[in-house]
């Protein structure tokens, strides 16, 4: 048995998740909110019960002691040594990493240099990384990317229609995201289709970020986000694809300089954009049940985009087996399941079950579909954390 920590920086936010290994059971888990400010959140869950308290939590290298010293305070283990791997999850691995890789400084050199790709990401995750080398200078770790997994589309899906000269010498490429989680889902999607690994799945990985993956022969073959997080389907706050026209009218229209357009087409947009309330599907929800327009229109035009994809995704499979809803929209909330389904029930012979749509949320797992259904459809919970785990453990100790 080996403790093996997954470990997702942010900017201001450090997560973490503790696993006994190879037996995947989750000893602990926590975060550290809003670091660089004094009144800092951090929070542990244990054996059940979960503490949190507010410390000045001044940087990362803070923030990663805070967690250890409070393992060993908490008895979860006796010294930094039992930590055996860490995984660090990395949203941005450009054309470099098909799979996770063990830490070294040309992998650090590569994530930094594609922080331009994910600035919000790549940045903050080299930050969590090195406070970990610094506290625990001897144990080894690797990266997870969640681009990984989209290294097996094809060229064809994924390059963009601009002049190739700009393809090749910036390497822009259709990167995707999630990955992990994508992987995570098309590996248990398997026991609903008799683990045949020729299945076609399209997996819809659907929180605050969103993206759909098209799956056969368990590789990715086609995903929705794009160069950067911001493409693909519409989400939280962005745009997700739109017409490049649209940027270029908005600037010229307004006045304003093309980074902040970016920006607002990146975080005050898509749900929360068209809405006008928020980024938030709960709070939405809750005005389409009062009846507010904007929030109904949000809504509507987020599945109808969820859906588009889809259709799309079938006809790129050849047909479809499985489809699998996850993330914290995907697997919580029954209301945006069904107006996407009902978008795509009529052309794809997908018949659900509507009582059961209801019932599943708060992590539980489930099939959606009725015996009828053309297509098996279902949700199932992610877990990007165990992901990481298995490829630091299988790279480093097994």
């Amino acid at each position: 048995m080996s403790k093996v920590m997954a470990v997702n920086a942010g900017s201001s936010s450090l997560k973490f998740k503790l696993f006994e290994m190879p037996e995947e059971k989750v000893i602990c888990s926590g975060n550290v909110e809003r670091i660089g400010h004094t009144d800092a959140i951090f929070g542990i869950k244990y054996n059940g019960e979960s503490h949190k308290e507010v410390l000045n939590v001044q940087d990362h290298g803070v923030a990663v002691k805070l967690v250890m010293d409070a393992l060993i305070k908490d008895q979860i283990i006796e010294s930094y040594d039992e930590i055996k791997a860490i995984g660090h999850r990395i949203v941005q691995g450009g054309p470099y990493f098909s799979e996770s890789t063990i830490i070294n400084k040309d992998v650090l050199d590569k994530i930094e240099s594609l922080i331009p790709l994910s600035p919000n990401h790549n940045a903050a995750e080299l930050l969590g990384i090195n406070a970990f080398m610094q506290v625990l200078p001897t144990t080894p770790g690797i990266c997870a990317f969640d681009t990984a997994f989209h290294q097996t589309q094809s060229e064809v899906d994924k390059i963009f229609p601009i002049p190739y000269e700009y393809t090749e010498k910036y390497l822009i490429y259709r990167y995707g995201a999630h990955g992990t989680s994508h992987k995570y889902l098309s590996e248990e999607g398997l026991k609903y289709v008799n683990n045949n690994i020729h299945s076609r799945m399209i997996v819809c990985h659907l929180g605050s970020g969103a993206s759909i993956t098209a799956v056969k022969d368990g590789k990715s073959v086609a995903t929705t986000m794009g160069l950067t997080p911001t493409g693909g389907i519409m989400m939280g706050t962005r745009t997700g694809d739109i017409d490049p026209s649209v940027f270029y009218y908005v600037c010229k229209q307004t006045g304003k300089d093309p980074e902040t357009i970016y920006q607002e087409f990146s975080k005050k947009s898509g749900l929360k954009g068209v809405s006008m309330i928020s980024d938030d599907s709960r709070d939405l929800e809750n005005a389409a049940l009062k009846g507010d327009k904007q929030a109904i229109l949000a809504n509507d035009l987020w599945a109808r985009r969820v859906a588009d994809f889809i259709g799309q995704y079938y006809v790129r499979l050849g047909g479809c087996d499985l489809i699998i809803f996850s993330a914290g929209i995907g697997e919580n909330s029954s209301l945006y399941r069904k107006l996407v389904l009902d978008n795509v029930k009529e052309a794809l012979h997908l018949e659900y079950d509507e009582k059961i749509n209801e019932e599943i949320h708060g992590g539980k797992e489930g099939i959606l579909s009725t015996a009828n259904s053309a297509i098996k459809v279902v949700v199932i919970p992610t877990n990007e954390e165990l992901m990481i785990a298995r490829d630091a453990y299988n790279k480093l100790l097994k």
